[in-house]
């Protein structure tokens, strides 16, 4: 039988905004083996995001029992939650969290410079990083002379310098193009495979999510499906194409929303532009996705 990585039962998490309640996950229950890389995807506001950073040890949950390699999280003090994410847990964001006046090397040094590790004990473990993610030439440029994906790859060396058994990824391929999201989504695998790292990321690119062993659908703050990438197609004519039309649905209801905070002055026109440019993107990547599918929206 195989061990559990992570083990989630019936979990709730509430937020309270003023005087209104918002119910982000709602009993949520998903178990993740010792070893597996797993994708959860769904739309925006379905609780993914919030399932990551609970496992994560980043936020606690309302309600429900979260354990990660047999640690129940709801029983850590917060100090003993910041040791659990040290050495249990490895995160890697969408906007990378690099340090801009650091090089890539001195980037992957930082975890273990605050763990107080030796100094030739970390230049060794940052060289081994340096090379699992293939940027030997580029180790001592700073974040702005780096390409994106290569920034991305910098962020996973960082995050694993500590050598944690889980990675968590939240939009991992977020802000990269088609090729640079592939070549490092392709790198996160090779960790999975090569390093046995359990891996469970977020994303909202089904390509990127069949590079994963299982995909979780969340909906409304539960899991609605279940799958393997090669059980995928059995879906893509009735639930998953539908999750995909009603995800295009949303962001044209986004983009009208964007207008509308552009033309009241809520909104300033730099931020309207990143805004626009982010929604066009996903909706690129899953316009595409349906043309594979063969439908025509």
């Amino acid at each position: 039988m195989s061990e559990k990585a992570v083990e989630v039962r019936d979990l709730i998490k509430i937020y309270r905004l003023g005087q209104v309640e918002v119910q982000a996950l709602r009993g949520l229950t998903v178990t993740v083996v010792k070893g597996e890389m797993v994708a959860v995807i769904g739309p925006s506001g379905s609780g993914k995001s919030t399932l990551l950073n609970i496992i994560g040890g980043l936020d606690r949950a309302s309600a429900g029992l979260v354990k990660v390699f047999d640690v129940d999280l709801a029983s850590l003090k917060p100090i003993e939650l910041v040791e659990f994410r040290r050495g249990a847990v490895g995160h890697i964001f969408q906007n990378m969290n690099l340090i801009p006046m650091l090089s890539a090397a001195e980037n992957i040094e930082l975890p273990l410079s605050a763990l107080g590790v030796h100094k030739e004990e970390m230049k060794k473990r940052v060289d081994e990083l340096i090379d699992i993610i293939g940027l030997r030439e580029r180790m001592n440029h700073k974040p702005g002379e780096l390409s994106g994906g290569e920034q991305q790859r910098v962020a996973i060396a960082a995050a694993l310098a500590n050598d944690p058994p889980l990675i968590l990824a939240d939009e991992p391929t977020g802000d990269l193009d088609t090729e640079n999201a592939m070549i490092v989504v392709n790198y996160l695998a090779k960790v999975n495979k090569e390093l046995d790292k359990t891996i469970i990321m977020v994303t909202h690119d089904p390509r990127v999510a069949r590079a994963a062993g299982r995909i979780l659908r969340i909906q409304d703050g539960v899991i609605a499906t279940d799958i393997t990438p090669g059980e995928e197609m059995v879906l893509s004519r009735g639930d998953y194409s539908e999750m995909l039309k009603r995800r295009l649905a949303e962001i044209d209801i986004q983009f009208s929303l964007l207008e509308r905070d552009l033309r009241s002055g809520s909104l300033s026109g730099d931020e309207y532009v990143a805004r626009q440019i982010d929604l066009k993107k996903t909706r690129d990547v899953l316009s595409e996705e349906l043309h594979r599918l063969g439908i025509v929206r």
